[in-house]
């Protein structure tokens, strides 16, 4: 048997950090190994304690979610992924947060199956975004002026790899790119492990990010 995921809860209210251990704790596949009240603290404790995720707020006093991410990415224990869980999806928080290194982006208003779900799926390497919260990033991005930041990755890309880095941009799983490409599941996975490697990102969030810098999914948008 696999040992459970480890999970760390940063928020600044007790009773949701509570709640949302509780929820943890009560998945057979997982355990809450500590709380934090701030960014710092959530720092100090991913150096200390190593957990597989921290489930993390984004508005917090002393450091805020965001440069917590960031520190925690750049940190020794980078292999820890960070999924925030906030009340606020404005465009700028969602677009900061995945540029700091989140792995997945989530509303405090989903349903607790759809949190314990999005930390399996985030322990896992994947990267996962609320389904409105990918919509508002494109619509975002459609609107930004200023000129683009395309990563030099994304010359060498096949057209068949272009089409997957649409496909991942645009929120769909493996499963879902596998169906509208009728492809395997593999191969999906065989596109997104050369994506990684060739435009030099740490996982599908990452590839969301430089989906949108290289202008793929505005001049693509179906």
């Amino acid at each position: 048997m696999s040992e459970p995921i480890s999970v760390l809860v940063a928020d600044d209210q007790a009773l949701v950090r509570g709640s949302f251990r509780l929820l943890v704790d009560s998945a057979s596949d997982m355990t809450a190994v500590g709380e934090a009240a701030n960014g710092a603290e959530a720092v100090d404790l991913v150096e200390r304690l190593r957990p597989d995720v921290v489930v993390m707020d984004i508005r917090m006093p002393e450091m805020d979610g965001i440069e917590a991410t960031r520190r925690i990415g750049a940190g020794a224990a980078s292999a820890t992924r960070v999924l925030i869980l906030t009340t606020f999806d404005l465009d700028s928080y969602v677009y900061e947060a995945l540029r700091s290194g989140a792995s997945g982006f989530l509303l405090k208003d989903c349903p607790p199956a759809d949190l314990l779900a999005a930390i399996r799926v985030v322990a896992a390497g994947e990267a996962l975004l609320a389904p409105r919260v990918t919509r508002r990033l494109i619509d975002e991005f459609a609107r930004r002026p200023g000129p683009l930041r395309p990563s030099p990755g994304l010359a060498g890309l096949t057209p068949r790899e272009l089409e997957v880095l649409e496909l991942i941009a645009l929120g769909l799983s493996n499963t879902e790119i596998a169906g509208q490409l009728v492809v395997t599941e593999a191969t999906v996975k065989t596109h997104v492990g050369h994506l990684l490697t060739k435009i030099d990102c740490r996982d599908r969030a990452q590839l969301v990010i430089a989906a949108y810098e290289g202008g793929l999914v505005q001049a693509r948008r179906p």
